[in-house]
């Protein structure tokens, strides 16, 4: 075996402006492109988790699944299981085989748990479908929020992020509503209705798929690979979606040191070493968030029709507001996340 064949030779460091230049790109219809491709899976997931909370109220029927309070707790926790486990794992291969495989990997298992949903007998099916569904939106989370931060200009970063993720109260409140529709009892069996709602959930998410194929590899992520043809070819198709006469010259070169994927051992050193404070600081925020949102929205129909006597098919009806709120928060405030910055927006 040759010294070759045995080490081989690493990636020599280079420059290159190609970052620059996608940082120099005024918004256009390519942008729009990428962040309906990527923003639509965030309503999907709003409707159907959603979805998910507004029907708790009928999954207690005989009709139906015979839950109990505690099971929709198991339920609520099963989803959030497979997000974290989905976020950790398919964030690890994110790293390793690139944003774009990971694209459809991750919308493909998701989809898959949301389809079985429907299909659901009992309270253990339910919870592994539930699971599923969770660890393919986790993955969406990583491979999306990647591409967002790699493909957008950085000086409207932070709104775009903030309105992709704000779409989800746009499928939020459209699942409210449609459990005005499917459980009206007039209209369907509730046993038809919930589970008509997973199936087109899951119908809905298959047009993504084929949509998704027109969103390039990440460039940024194809360098530090050090993969650097393929970069500049997609850098050059991105380019070619605008007039050349809108383009200033790239401000400044970077020095690539190209590392292939990044372990979890290095990760780790990164987070509760080099800066400990700041993991610190960020979880506390989003372990904060996700522990009163879920609370609230996973149990909400449930405390709605058993304490206030609300019908189940009108339970929806008291998340639209809420919806509405949360959508607009971001749509509002996000141009601040750039012009003011971050820190003091927090």
């Amino acid at each position: 075996m040759s010294t070759t064949a045995a080490h081989p030779v690493k990636p020599q460091a280079f420059e290159t402006d190609m970052p620059a230049r996608l940082d120099r790109l005024p918004w256009g219809s390519w942008h729009w492109r990428v962040v309906i491709a990527l923003g639509i899976t965030w309503i999907i997931d709003g409707l159907e988790v959603t979805f998910v909370g507004a029907i708790t109220s009928v999954l207690g029927s005989p009709e139906t699944l015979h839950l109990s309070e505690s099971d929709v707790g198991l339920l609520g926790s099963s989803y959030l299981a497979g997000a974290v486990l989905g976020a950790l794992g398919f964030g690890y291969l994110t790293d390793r085989l690139g944003r774009k495989t990971l694209f459809t990997a991750t919308l493909a298992v998701y989809l898959t748990g949301t389809l079985l949903s429907a299909f659901s007998w009992n309270l253990w099916s339910f919870a592994l479908f539930r699971f599923i569904t969770g660890a393919g939106i986790g993955g969406e989370y990583s491979a999306i929020t990647s591409a967002i931060d790699e493909m957008i200009p950085a000086r409207v970063r932070g709104r775009v992020d903030l309105l992709i993720n704000g779409s989800y109260w746009v499928g939020a409140g459209a699942g409210a509503l449609a459990t005005i529709i499917l459980l009206d009892r007039n209209l369907l069996s509730i046993a038809v209705g919930w589970r008509l709602g997973f199936g087109i959930g899951a119908a809905l998410g298959l047009i993504i798929i084929f949509y998704r194929n027109h969103v390039p590899e990440s460039p940024r992520w194809l360098l530090t690979h050090g993969r650097r043809e393929e970069a500049q070819r997609i850098v050059e198709e991105i380019e070619g979606h605008f007039d050349p006469a809108d383009l200033p010259e790239p401000e400044g070169k970077l020095t690539i040191h190209p590392h292939g994927a990044v372990g979890l051992g290095r990760i780790a050193e990164i987070m509760f070493g080099t800066y400990l404070k700041r993991t610190a600081y960020g979880l506390s925020l989003m372990i904060s968030q996700a522990f009163l949102y879920n609370a609230f929205v996973f149990t909400y129909a449930l405390i709605l029709s058993k304490f206030y006597e609300v019908p189940a098919d009108r339970t929806g009806l008291y998340l639209v507001p809420f919806a509405i709120g949360n959508f607009l928060g971001p749509v509002t405030l996000g141009p601040w996340f750039d012009s003011i910055g971050r820190k003091p927006m927090i």
